[in-house]
């Protein structure tokens, strides 16, 4: 169900429904439905209960109200609005009205604004929380997270017809004419103008990641784009119903933030190939490697190098990104959810998971660099540094029997040719990018060091 064409507006009574629809929708939008002849824990219980107590009052409320409205006592209707007036807090607003009692508010008020849920709507602070607890009641009822996706270069890549260059005219043919790798997985959008090539592995990443998490799109694109994208990756509707925020949903210029997502930032894990951007929120955040495929996503990042779409090559489904994030994601709700640990599922946070799951990466690693960090900079404030101690890693700068690995730029270096002597692991900074974006140490001998030449 999309709260965005059922939802309920524009009237005093209709409030109530949406109100009650909001709580609804938090049940309906999952796979949430319990297996025939499961018993319902005691908690469930007390969850349903407390929902249904919620939705009865404000029925009742709803029906005095109307009989007020039909009273020949002028006194009587003011006085029962009065005492509506004073029971409302006015959880949310839907163009300048009250989702609840119906009443017009001030413009200006607190909260914030959920318009991909549903246009104009506003919700306050104490509502949002609410919602949060019932969000976050119901995700361990069925033993889920959330997860929050980003689009471009996580999930698919996007070009305009206008950037298509010669080499790439061969994706112009009809979709029946496409190689077999690109049907599917390749839509030209003559209405949008561009064209847009689903990223390796996306269809059963989805699925399998639908089992364990509630999904969110999130993108720093147009809602109209956002929407075609969901529906590309989600013709069916089944993963993201209404959760598709897009640039206009932010409420901070350039920044994406969890304000506008329905769920417990405890709870919450995100998918990004931009670290930037979720500023207030790197804890929950898996930093992808970037998809590429057209060419004007490589001259966009300014690679100097042949494009996939170039060369008819892509990367791979079975040992890509989202085949090995996928991995990832399974391990953090295993270990989120495994009772034999013990302790208050509701105390538990997603965040210090995924800390501990990083950090096996590089396990038991001492690195040494050379050449990598500048002689002026802070060795502790390098991003290779800091990556690394994320990773699990020990860092040094000192030459020592305990390091494992010398990570350097050039291997004519004193440090490089020390590791040699000292049959050590000399390897290229990418080596621990790789780490990072696969979530696994990789064979080093795949990430030789060269000997820079000296110039005159």
């Amino acid at each position: 169900m999309s709260v965005v064409s059922d939802s309920p507006v524009h009237s005093s009574s209709s409030g109530d429904d949406f109100a009650a629809f909001l709580d609804a929708e938090l049940d309906s939008t999952s796979d949430t439905s319990p297996e025939p002849g499961d018993d319902d824990d005691e908690n469930e219980n007390d969850y349903d209960s407390e929902l249904f107590s919620t939705k009865k009052q404000k029925v009742e409320l709803s029906d005095n109200v109307v009989v007020s409205y039909g009273s020949t006592s002028r006194g009587a209707e003011e006085k029962l609005a009065s005492i509506k007036e004073d029971i409302c807090t006015h959880p949310g607003v839907i163009g300048g009205m009250c989702i609840r009692c119906g009443q017009k508010t001030e413009e200006g008020q607190s909260g914030v604004a959920f318009g991909y849920i549903h246009k104009d709507l506003r919700l306050a602070n104490d509502e949002i929380a609410r919602l949060r607890n019932n969000d976050l009641k119901n995700l361990f009822r069925h033993k889920k997270l959330n997860l929050v996706l980003d689009l471009d270069h996580t999930l698919l890549n996007s070009s305009q017809f206008r950037h298509i260059t010669p080499e790439e005219e061969y994706l112009r043919v009809p979709p029946d004419s496409l190689p077999d790798e690109l049907k599917g997985n390749l839509f030209r959008l003559d209405f949008m103008h561009m064209m847009t090539k689903l990223r390796p592995f996306v269809r059963t990443f989805l699925k399998e990641a639908s089992k364990l998490f509630e999904m969110y799109i999130y993108t720093m694109g147009e809602r109209a784009y956002a929407l075609e994208m969901a529906r590309l990756l989600d013709p069916e509707n089944i993963y993201f119903n209404s959760k598709v925020i897009a640039q206009g949903d932010c409420t901070q210029r350039h920044q994406k933030g969890l304000d506008v997502v329905v769920g417990q930032d405890s709870a919450v894990l995100i998918l990004d190939d931009t670290e930037q951007v979720w500023s207030k929120h790197k804890e929950n955040l898996i930093l992808m490697e970037r998809y590429h495929y057209f060419v004007s996503s490589y001259r966009q990042f300014r690679f100097n190098c042949k494009s996939r779409s170039e060369l008819k090559c892509d990367e791979s489904e079975d040992d890509g990104a989202l085949a090995a994030v996928l991995e990832v994601l399974k391990r953090v709700h295993s270990i989120f959810f495994d009772t034999e640990q013990g302790g208050d599922i509701n105390k538990k946070d997603v965040r210090q998971v995924l800390k501990t799951v990083r950090k096996e990466v590089l396990k038991d690693c001492k690195l040494l660099f050379t050449k990598v960090i500048p002689i002026e900079y802070r060795a502790e404030s390098h991003h290779f540094w800091k990556m690394a101690e994320q990773l699990g890693a020990t860092c040094s700068t000192e030459m020592d029997p305990s390091v494992t690995h010398v990570v350097s730029l050039d291997k004519g270096t004193e440090k490089s040719r020390w590791a040699v002597r000292e049959n050590k692991f000399l390897v290229h900074p990418s080596w621990i990018e790789a780490a990072n974006y696969l979530w696994r140490k990789h064979p080093e001998e795949k990430f030789p060091v060269d000997e820079v030449k000296q110039t005159k």
